[in-house]
């Protein structure tokens, strides 16, 4: 039986993208799913009653820890493992790139076997790469502003419970109990990081890391400064609150106003490759002479380039600072 090459290459990298996506959820998976038989089987020497799939779930956890410390020492994985938990994603830096690959490589086999063209392929390819780290972005951007908005009544809260007699530590914790997420789940890793023995200075700058705000900084400046100086916390809290609620309010108004712009850029953006692909639908001969090699082919080129630009300069325009 003769086979095609582009057969093989194509069920190849099918293989490959299936392994990957495999490997990534099952790693993003068993994160969560140690139950308490596992962990008792860790340190109570209870090995011998493991099953064969609890034996071989242990040993994928300690290739992908292996695997995790190699990737660790670069460079890239420091700023990507920050990103990742802003995003609160309960995953690890070599899970995202394995699930990255493994959607590039479906993107690219989906493209080639629906058209049959090896730039659509392309194509789809760099949108499998791409995708993953904008639904990274785009948690972390919505997971920042849900914390920022409740920001403002978290501080009033504070300073009502240090009014009322309660230490810091103690106003925190009753801000993770009676606060919403993600709010209640920042401060109550910061309360169980202080209860370890972590200084709360150092606490409340593993905050920082993981939530990227100035509206928290200065609250956490303000907190480390009346540590070492003294004063009236629950005063400089309720101005600091007053504040950030002044302007919630002012970016919730410039969000309206600036709406129907951000509106229309996404329209401008999204036109383009709408039309082509209704074009390429009705008359691919039509279509594809743009893409044909020669001089014609940078016409595709300077449009995504020029789409780009437009882009950059529409949010430049609606991103007012406050």
């Amino acid at each position: 039986m003769n086979f095609d090459p582009v057969t093989i290459v194509v069920a190849a990298a099918a293989a490959l993208s299936v392994i990957l996506l495999m490997a990534g959820i099952g790693g993003a998976l068993s994160r969560g799913g140690d139950t308490i038989e596992s962990r008792l089987d860790k340190y109570a020497s209870r090995q011998g009653h493991a099953s064969e799939s609890a034996r071989a779930a242990q040993s994928t956890t300690q290739m992908m820890a292996q695997i995790d410390k190699r990737i660790a020492k670069q460079g890239f994985a420091t700023s990507l493992g920050q990103e990742i938990a802003r995003a609160n994603l309960k995953i690890t830096v070599t899970e995202f790139f394995l699930l990255s690959g493994g959607a590039t490589i479906v993107g690219a086999l989906a493209g080639y076997l629906l058209t049959r063209e090896l730039l659509v392929a392309v194509g789809a390819a760099l949108v499998g790469l791409v995708l993953p780290r904008l639904i990274l972005r785009q948690r972390k951007t919505a997971r920042l502003h849900a914390f920022e908005d409740q920001l403002g009544d978290t501080i009033t809260l504070m300073a009502n419970s240090l009014r009322s007699g309660y230490s810091i530590l103690q106003s925190m914790e009753m801000v993770s109990k009676e606060a919403g997420p993600p709010v209640s789940v920042e401060f109550a890793r910061v309360v169980r990081e202080i209860g370890l023995g972590l200084p709360q200075q150092e606490a409340l700058d593993n905050l920082l890391r993981r939530i990227e705000s100035a509206d928290l900084d200065l609250t956490v400046t303000a907190i480390n400064v009346q540590r070492e100086v003294g004063g009236n916390l629950a005063k400089i809290l309720d101005t600091i609150g007053h504040t950030i609620r002044e302007r919630v309010r002012i970016k919730g108004e410039i969000r309206v106003l600036t709406s129907q712009q951000r509106l229309s850029m996404y329209i401008i953006i999204a036109l383009p490759f709408f039309l082509s692909g209704v074009i390429y639908m009705i008359n691919p001969a039509y279509m594809g002479k743009l893409f044909e090699p020669g001089p014609i082919l940078c016409l595709p080129g300077c449009a995504l380039f020029m789409i780009f630009i437009g882009y950059l300069v529409i949010r430049k325009i609606v991103n007012i600072d406050v």
